[in-house]
């Protein structure tokens, strides 16, 4: 259930400075954007501000709770701030946290982008996996992005005894910049039956 009509015109007027407000299916819910720049979500409802550096601290200390996802049955909690009703009424102060909602999350891209990232730095990898790439080749983020989960997961496996499907969701993930639990249901499905049919057709390998 999406925002009620008053409240998503109220939601309209406080960013329509900013630029035209788009909306795009996200963690169950709808995911809204500003020129590509995802700053809020809305679901059941309810309407999720991004806390996105200085903004978060701002959301914590005005009582706004956090967003849980859940994802088959797995509660995720988001980096997403409920507006609750106090805030409704007080059209200034909502506009403002808006406003800080987008700037910081755009600032926080361009921060990302600036940043030299390692592999053990993208979502569910850490140390020891990056470690595994590093032995098949794959040392910068780029190659990985360039080569893509399949084939990435097909390297790694020419150097282990078992196949993990979660592995492949894990290297989809990093690639696409989010957790694991969070993957597109439609890539997550698309994997899992590439990886069921790579699997019939190695029958050397058992999960």
């Amino acid at each position: 259930m999406f925002l009620s009509e008053p409240r998503f015109t109220q939601l309209q007027y406080g960013v329509s400075l900013l630029g035209k407000l788009k909306k795009k299916s996200q963690f169950g819910g709808i995911g809204l954007l500003i020129d590509g720049v995802l700053f809020a979500i809305s679901s059941e409802g309810e309407l999720y501000l991004r806390g996105s550096s200085r903004a978060e601290v701002l959301f914590k200390a005005s009582g706004m709770e956090k967003f849980i996802y859940s994802k088959r049955g797995i509660p995720v909690t988001l980096r997403y701030y409920r507006v609750n009703e106090s805030l409704w009424q007080d059209q200034k102060q909502l506009f403002e946290y808006m406003q800080l909602a987008y700037q910081y999350t755009m600032e926080e891209i361009v921060d990302r982008q600036k940043m030299p990232l390692r592999l053990k730095d993208l979502p569910n990898l850490g140390i020891a996996l990056e470690r595994q790439l590093w032995k098949v080749g794959i040392s910068k983020v780029e190659d990985l992005k360039m080569l893509g989960a399949k084939a990435t997961y097909l390297k790694l496996q020419q150097h282990r005894k078992k196949t993990n499907v979660s592995l492949l969701l894990a290297l989809a993930g990093a690639i696409e910049g989010c957790h694991v639990a969070v993957l597109p249901e439609q890539l997550r499905d698309e994997l899992i039956n590439w990886h069921d049919e790579w699997l019939h057709q190695n029958s050397d390998y058992h999960s």
